[in-house]
């Protein structure tokens, strides 16, 4: 849905090529089609095979690498990021690809996730002398990987990664040779493709589409792929420790024409709504879904109850971002702004309003309203997702309980919270059987933590909210 103001937002999404002569123009194609991931800021790194040159800013891709600002950016090689600032904040020292010079050579890192130990790190590097120039968590690889030792950059790496823990997908390139890295529990996804003779890596399957390239495989949890003239290798950092793939890529994330491990999110969205109309049937007279991610569990819905799907709300596509908002009043005009209810459609009528998710209920109880105000007789708000109950630790900024409505209401009292006359939530069973996951081992191949408070890996003190410390063990 609308991101800036729901306050659900993903960290970043990385783009990487090796071999390719026009290197920073696929990649600005690439990172242009993962846009959705982030938007506070975006880079490209090209090498020519001996040196790495970067180009960087905050704001959009477009406003960033504006006509003719690539026609420098010469190599066959090349790393994109675009961020969404959790962990670290902000501001042009965060935006990524962070590069680094050294006597020994040149290194950019693109980084999507977060690292639950990356606090400890820092206090444990800087005693051995480190000086961090940003706040990201990204930086503490490049520190591990430079004081490791090894006598090869690869040896450095695998070391390096065995000391994180969180979620990461990395993108490491130097002059000669391209490293790509995923955690062992593969929370983030990550996909390999080729262009001709190139190869590709991007956080979704999408980019491959706009950039023309096909799509090889999934990165695994715990591989570190290794690119370079002669080609690709495959080699094993870490055990894996079975896919925990994030459940809101497929509900919330990732775009509709992505694939993640082999799952098309669409299609995995249709099925939520499939399955939510079997389990919260409702008498109404049409359907409608909040743009833009909840329209496919919309459909899905109508087609399994019959009821007509309508476009009862409307995104205005040409807004922007909402970057002047110092009051509660201007906020709540920022949704008017962006999202209208279809009087012609919804008036009179009793509307089941589909939606992926609540977090604060906030902009839940806005759109109510705003239906309502259109005229619509009821409003029943159907949730394609389990209620949102626990922080993420893993790159989504939603850091604590107290943000999270479902942490502390029922589901009656956010009914009357947000306004509907009906509230239902898909279960994690119904989550997991719509994107085919419901097996019998114990993460069943998702991360469910925001639903259930298992989190796959430990949790250190020092990355929680103080609200969080008596909560999370």
């Amino acid at each position: 849905m609308l991101a800036e103001i729901k306050g659900l937002n993903e960290e970043c999404g990385v783009f990487g090529i090796w071999g390719h002569p026009n290197a920073s123009q696929v990649t600005y194609y690439g990172l242009h089609s993962l846009q959705h991931r982030g938007q506070e800021g975006t880079g490209i790194v090209v090498s020519d095979g001996e040196k790495l040159q970067g180009l960087k800013g905050e704001g959009l891709v477009t406003e960033v690498f504006q006509e003719g600002a690539l026609d420098d950016m010469t190599g066959n090689a090349a790393v994109g990021h675009v961020r969404y600032a959790t962990a670290g904040g902000g501001g042009y020292e965060n935006v990524q690809p962070l590069l680094f010079h050294s006597q020994s050579g040149s290194l950019a890192l693109a980084h999507n996730g977060n690292l639950v130990n990356a606090n400890a790190l820092k206090h444990h590097l800087e005693r051995q002398g480190s000086i961090f120039q940003t706040s990201s968590d990204t930086e503490v690889l490049a520190h591990l990987i430079k004081r490791n030792g090894f006598s090869t950059l690869k040896d450095s790496v695998k070391n390096a990664l065995t000391m994180l823990k969180g979620a990461y997908a990395f993108v490491i390139m130097t002059e000669t040779e391209m490293m790509v890295a995923l955690d062992p529990h593969g929370l983030r996804p990550l996909s390999l493709g080729k262009i001709g003779d190139a190869y590709c890596v991007a956080s979704e399957t999408c980019a491959f589409d706009i950039v023309g390239a096909e799509y090889i495989r999934d990165i695994e949890p715990g591989e570190l792929v290794i690119i370079n003239d002669e080609g690709l290798t495959s080699e094993r950092f870490s055990i894996s420790s079975g896919c925990s793939m994030c459940t809101m890529e497929y509900v919330y994330f990732s775009r509709p024409d992505s694939n993640i491990n082999g799952i098309n999110v669409h299609s995995a969205r249709k099925r939520m709504g499939i399955q939510l109309a079997k389990e919260a049937p409702i008498e109404a007279d049409v359907v409608t879904g909040v743009p833009d991610s909840s329209i496919s569990s919309a459909i899905g819905y109508a087609e399994s109850s019959g009821i007509p799907y309508e476009l009862g709300l409307i995104k205005n596509r040409y807004v922007g971002r909402t970057f002047i908002q110092p009051s509660q009043s201007l906020r709540e005009q920022g949704v008017k702004m962006k999202l209208s209810p279809v009087r012609g459609v919804v008036e009179g009528k009793r509307v089941v309003m589909v939606d992926d998710s609540i977090v604060r209920g906030t902009t839940s109880k806005r759109i109510v309203n705003m239906l309502k105000e259109a005229g619509a007789k009821e409003v029943h708000v159907c949730i394609s997702s389990p209620p949102i109950k626990n922080p993420c630790f893993y790159g989504i900024d939603t850091s604590s309980r107290e943000e999270l409505i479902a942490s502390s209401h029922s589901v009656e009292e956010m009914r009357e919270i947000i306004g509907a006359d009906s509230l239902t939530f898909l279960s994690v069973e119904g989550v997991l059987d719509a994107v085919g996951r419901n097996d019998a081992s114990e993460n069943r191949g998702q991360c469910l933590a925001c639903f259930t408070g298992k989190y796959p890996t430990e949790i250190y003190p020092d990355t929680l909210h103080p609200y969080e410390k008596e909560l999370v063990r």
